[in-house]
């Protein structure tokens, strides 16, 4: 991640080791591998080899049902501390979620090792006296006692609610809905995007306001947790009232580091609430693994063997604590993210992930002057494979909007207004030409109105997208809408230092904020209208929400308006 102005770790190979960090752990884990003559993905994605890294990192094979059966009526407090959730609603179909965990800050989450059954409802109405679906699951300590159930044989379009049952205990009552069905002429559709939650940066106020805002799915840009150490008052949450774990104060690296951290930011009222209001559709960014790092490449100078170890585990607990479908679950370091949701013929929505399969940023990923490098034409953000099915989608799609749910900034952004400037390495301007080849792939599949959604910046942004960055009179070809984050950032403001620098240097730049928040984007067969939220302040809770700006922009019109 970076801001507009600073990012919260120094440029890779620079950060000073964390004394608490796990790293003899990961190395000792990674001298368990064997030794091959092959590269390390072929290696570590070959038959066999997966699961010598699952044994490496104390993951066991999917299914793996090791542990005895717990008896549910035994469990004497509550196993939904962490929530439900649901997600990537198809028109039939819906996946819901949760984890059982009576004591979430404690390593296993206070349940003890072993199997225990989970009942599921889904009903239409909140009373759950109309009841349609209703299955059983098990939740198996291998995959931290979460479970998922692909809810199947629903009515497009339409709100269903849904809970758990454990023994005794009764979950929260999630409220979802399905897609609208393939190739319905929806006339409306509302969505949130939201990123960037740092736990220790805030509370997660506009989450809490996110909860009641009426809108059908929430894409969750990335970030939705932070590796860095949390002490023991939360940071700028400065608790007076409680006190967390010392587990919690260094950085994640091992697998038990990651479901830990997610059971921290799960149990935060306020995004329990979002969660529970509304389906989401997540794809992460690098918070989830390390701070920047780039397919196979960490942060800092450690063997391959040991990151790759790390993002094994990082990946895995992403798979346990979100509400993704089973095409979604990792083997070993690698996790097919991307995919594709339709919602009727008004939006196609292609989800990507351009964290785990780009080339290294250039000059060291911050802020540089662009040069030979940065401007390779064989560079990559997402991987030859992932642009062809990016592609290929724009050519069979039919929808009105197309929109591209991703983490880093997609627009040129120049630091100063002068004949030399210097752009964020760790963003698209890093890899023009895969910027460029991703811009040609939309015009030459007809694409007439394209939206980019983005995260990572700790600030809102709204930009013109160009066919020419390089000349402002060039022809608009779609619009990027850049979510600010949830927390990260501590409280920010309206009008960051660089604020003069950019809007003068980036004449597509229509809008730019630092306060936090999210963005509403509805959009219609006419328009689509992006409304910027704010709240006044993280680091005390309850701060109210605003407006901070509104844009629209016209089907087959590119190029915002402000309302």
């Amino acid at each position: 991640m970076s801001t507009a102005q600073t990012s919260m770790a120094p440029d890779r190979h620079h950060r000073t080791a964390d004394p608490h960090s796990h790293s003899a752990e990961l190395r000792a884990a990674a001298a368990a591998l064997p030794h091959t003559g092959l590269g390390r993905r072929r290696f570590l994605t070959a038959t066999g080899a997966a699961a010598a890294l699952a044994f490496a990192v104390n993951l066991p094979a999917a299914g793996t049902a090791s542990a005895a059966e717990l008896d549910a009526r035994r469990i004497a407090e509550d196993p939904f501390t962490l929530g439900v959730a649901s997600g990537d609603p198809h028109p039939t179909s819906v996946l819901i979620w949760t984890r059982l965990a009576p004591r979430p800050y404690e390593p296993g989450g206070g349940l003890p090792r072993g199997r225990v059954e989970v009942r599921w409802e889904l009903a239409r109405d909140e009373r759950f006296r109309r009841i349609v679906r209703r299955g059983t699951l098990t939740a198996h300590p291998e995959f931290a006692h979460s479970v998922r159930a692909d809810v199947r044989g629903l009515a497009s379009g339409r709100v269903y609610y849904y809970r758990f049952r454990v023994g005794g205990w009764t979950s929260p009552t999630g409220r979802t809905r399905t897609a609208p069905a393939t190739g319905a002429r929806n006339t409306s559709l509302t969505l949130a995007a939201v990123s960037c939650q740092a736990y220790h940066h805030g509370y997660f106020t506009a989450h809490r306001h996110l909860a009641a805002e009426d809108v059908d799915v929430v894409f969750h840009l990335g970030d939705y947790l932070y590796e860095y150490a949390v002490d023991a008052t939360g940071g700028a949450r400065n608790y007076t009232d409680r006190r967390l774990p010392d587990h919690y104060n260094h950085e994640t690296a091992t697998l038990e580091d990651y479901r830990l951290r997610y059971a921290l930011y799960k149990s935060d009222p306020d995004l329990r609430a979002a969660h529970a209001a509304h389906p989401f559709v997540v794809t992460w960014d690098d918070h989830e693994t390390e701070n920047n790092y780039a397919g196979e490449i960490p942060e800092n100078d450690v063997p391959p063997e040991e990151f790759l170890i790390r993002r094994a585990a990082a990946y895995r607990a992403y798979w346990e604590n979100q509400p993704l479908r089973p095409p979604q679950r990792p083997t070993g370091p690698d996790m097919t993210l991307y995919r594709r949701l339709r919602f009727g013929r008004l939006a196609q929505f292609d989800i990507l992930d351009t964290r785990q399969y780009r080339d290294d940023q250039a000059y060291g990923d911050g802020w540089r002057t662009p040069g030979p490098e940065s401007e390779d034409p064989a560079r990559t953000m997402t991987g030859a494979a992932q642009e062809r099915w990016l592609t290929d989608g724009w050519r069979a799609s039919h929808a009105t909007w197309n929109v591209v749910p991703q983490q880093v900034t997609f627009a040129r952004r120049r630091n100063v207004p002068t004949d030399v400037y210097k752009l964020s390495m760790d963003s698209w301007d890093g890899y023009p030409a895969s910027r460029q080849r991703v811009l040609a792939g939309a015009e030459a599949a007809g694409v007439d109105n394209l939206m980019v959604l983005t995260g990572d910046v700790h600030v809102s942004y709204a930009f013109d997208l160009k066919k020419d960055f390089e000349d402002p009179a060039s022809r608009t070809v779609g619009t990027e809408i850049v979510t600010t984050s949830i927390s990260s950032g501590k409280d920010g403001t309206d009008r960051p230092a660089n604020w003069d620098n950019q809007t003068r240097a980036n004449p597509h730049m229509k809008h730019y904020n630092g306060r936090r928040g999210y963005a509403l984007v509805t959009l219609t067969e006419q328009e689509a209208r992006a409304d910027f939220r704010t709240v006044a302040a993280v680091t005390t809770p309850g701060a109210p929400l605003a407006t901070a700006a509104s844009f629209v922009t016209e089907a087959g019109n590119p190029g915002l308006t402000p309302v």
